[in-house]
């Protein structure tokens, strides 16, 4: 069977990870949305108007997800998710490839709770703020980034502060979310611990 499933979560929880692990064993399309808006980020960066940014988007834009991982250009997409005019723009993106055939996966901040509401299951990947920061400070460092653990600690709270405050799709769990909490979670642990999650809710899966 094809459901469409979403999972959000806090930065470096492990929700990308997890959703692209489920869209592999499951076979569905996967869609990471953050990368949207750090595309929309970058675009800002290099002088782009926000919202002409976010309209303009193209493929080609997220192609490259390596560079969207920069710190500089996480902190502009931070800064631009809060913007409503941004998140509309995307929306109706977002949920076309929510619809494909086959099955799909997103994965973001407000899948659960705005893009897909009636998503046929709904995850919240979490972790504790220091596990979460670690991960993010040695994936930064395999990437070559020059940056501190206290840094990317600091980092990461502004961003948490960021997501939670905006006005418009807040980062909070759907009211009939799973929560997994991966701080103490293998990356196998926690894919089989989704899989279990989305088999009770959907137990037609198999």
């Amino acid at each position: 069977m094809s459901l469409t499933i979403a999972i959000d979560g806090p930065a470096a929880s492990g929700k990308g990870t997890v959703a692209r692990a489920l869209a592999q064993r499951l076979g569905y399309a996967h869609l990471d949305t953050g990368l949207l808006y750090r595309a929309v980020g970058r675009k800002t960066l290099e002088g782009m108007a926000p919202l002409e940014a976010a309209q303009s988007l193209s493929a080609s834009d997220v192609a490259d997800a390596d560079a969207l991982r920069a710190p500089d250009v996480a902190r502009a997409a931070s800064r631009v998710a809060a913007m409503p005019e941004v998140r509309a723009a995307l929306i109706g993106f977002q949920r076309a490839f929510a619809q494909r055939m086959g099955g799909a996966v997103l994965d973001g901040r407000d899948i659960g709770t705005v893009i897909c509401p009636d998503a046929d299951v709904k995850l919240f990947v979490t972790a504790t703020d220091a596990v979460r920061a670690a991960r993010r400070h040695k994936e930064l460092l395999g990437k070559g980034h020059d940056v501190t653990l206290d840094e990317v600690t600091a980092d990461l709270a502004e961003r948490d502060r960021r997501d939670a405050a905006r006005a418009t799709a807040p980062l909070v769990p759907a009211k009939d979310a799973v929560l997994i909490d991966t701080s103490a979670m293998s990356i196998e642990t926690a894919v089989r611990t989704a899989l279990d999650a989305i088999r009770a809710v959907q137990p037609e899966l198999g």
